[in-house]
């Protein structure tokens, strides 16, 4: 709201400008002003007064209660001059008085050129109802201004509170810089030690790379060694291996002298043997081959219904038995994706081969789906299942799940079939439930990287 000045008088003269400071604050107070803003708001009215009078002779001063476009109350003060502004601009001569005050400026008002300073007021809007405004209108015309010694003297009063009041801070001041320079100092011997732990620390990290060094060399050494043994043991078993699966082939020949029922069966153990072992030889020379990183993918565009009928056909003669059903679904077209054929085919045989071995009642279900930007390839079973803690350790060397359900094997095919899968830069992964079967997912990128 702006309605009526609640006070209203002229500046003309010297003793005018204690005036003013006095009745500026006298209106401050009857607002609800809070006493240091009103020394703030008498002290900018004295100090714009005294320009104005030494400036252009003067002004005529009007004390406001106004609504702010915040909602909020502010007690405005225009200063009016008597003679038109040099440049129509004021500049204080005491940069500390727009400090005082929220808004300090000059404005145009209904043609006439003014200088307006504003103070929020801290009371409500129904303390200050238009009633209660004109109160105070009253009381303020009624209230004759004190002398320009009685004001000397209030300000006076009011210096010596101030001065009390930077004593007091400059106390406090000094107490904060004391308080801030203990805590320097023990912020300073805190960093100087954690300086020294953290270089201690330092030393104690090189010292342990370096061991992590050595450690990493000593470890590609062995894995090295590991493989060449693996490699030179396998390829000199193979060919001793092979020779006792053809002597005992050459045994049971009926082109050969007829064996008694006993010679037979132990020749039959024999070329079993030799062929358990010519595989555990096969396997140990992929696996050596593929940690020697000598395997080189053949990429090319592989259409997945290809292998898939492939697989169908040369893995149907090894269900175990009529109740294990082999399921090769058909992809869904187009099923192309780029990778290496004859090693994609490997691990699909070895995972399919592994859920026949398992598996003996259900089926054996090989699918592909769509995923995103790639394909994933599902080997799925109805055998005994892996429980949770070994689902991880079937991925090691030489590692099969403890349990009844256990039947021959190296332990191998799986990390092999991994490392293949990570070759062709996909990922091999296991699902299963005690009970329920498991699940094989290959997953591969459509464009192969």
């Amino acid at each position: 709201m702006s309605g009526a000045p609640l006070l209203q008088m002229a500046l003309r003269v010297e003793q005018d400008i204690f005036v003013v400071r006095q009745r500026g604050r006298e209106v401050a107070a009857a607002v609800g002003l809070e006493h240091q803003d009103q020394v703030r708001i008498a002290t900018a009215l004295s100090e714009v007064a005294r320009d104005l009078l030494r400036g252009v002779g003067g002004a005529d001063v009007f004390f406001v209660v106004v609504d702010s476009a915040d909602g909020r109350r502010h007690l405005r003060v225009d200063l009016t001059p008597v003679a038109p502004l040099p440049g129509g601009r004021y500049e204080p001569e005491s940069g500390a008085v727009a400090r005082l005050v929220d808004t300090l400026g000059v404005v145009t008002d209904e043609g006439a050129t003014v200088v307006r300073m504003s103070r929020r007021v801290p009371l409500a809007a129904e303390a200050l109802s238009p009633e209660r405004l004109a109160q105070l209108r009253a009381q303020l015309g009624q209230s004759a201004p004190g002398t320009a010694e009685e004001e000397l003297a209030t300000q006076n009063l009011q210096l010596i509170a101030a001065l009390d009041e930077v004593r007091s801070q400059r106390d406090e001041l000094a107490r904060l810089n004391e308080e801030l320079e203990q805590t320097n100092r023990g912020v300073l011997a805190l960093y100087h030690q954690l300086t020294d732990e953290l270089e201690e620390t330092n030393r104690g990290v090189v010292a342990l790379y370096a061991e992590l060094d050595e450690k990493s060399a000593q470890l590609r050494t062995a894995s090295e060694s590991k493989t060449r043994f693996l490699a030179n043991v396998s390829h000199e078993l193979r060919a001793p291996v092979t020779a006792i699966i053809g002597l005992a082939r050459l045994l049971a020949d009926s082109a050969s002298d007829p064996l008694t029922a006993e010679q037979e069966r132990q020749v039959g153990l024999i070329r079993s043997s030799a062929s358990d072992l010519l595989t555990l030889v096969n396997e140990l020379l992929d696996l050596a081959k593929a940690e020697s990183g000598r395997i080189e993918p053949n990429w090319a565009e592989v259409d997945l219904r290809a292998v898939f009928g492939q697989l169908r056909g040369t893995l149907r003669a090894l269900r175990i038995g009529t109740e294990v059903e082999l399921v090769v679904e058909e992809p869904p077209t187009p099923a192309t994706v780029r990778t290496d054929e004859v090693l994609l085919a490997q691990v699909l045989r070895n995972l399919l081969h592994n859920g026949l071995k398992f598996t003996t009642a259900g089926e054996v279900r090989l699918r592909a789906r769509r995923q995103d930007a790639g394909w994933e390839l599902l080997v799925s079973d109805t055998g005994p299942g892996i429980p949770t803690e070994f689902q991880d350790r079937v991925f090691e060397e030489f590692y099969q799940v403890p349990g009844p359900s256990r039947v021959g094997g190296t332990g191998l095919g799986l990390p092999y079939a991994r490392r293949l899968v990570n070759l062709l830069g996909g990922t091999l992964r296991l699902t299963s439930e005690p009970g329920r079967g498991s699940t094989f997912t290959v997953s591969l990128l459509a464009d192969g990287t």
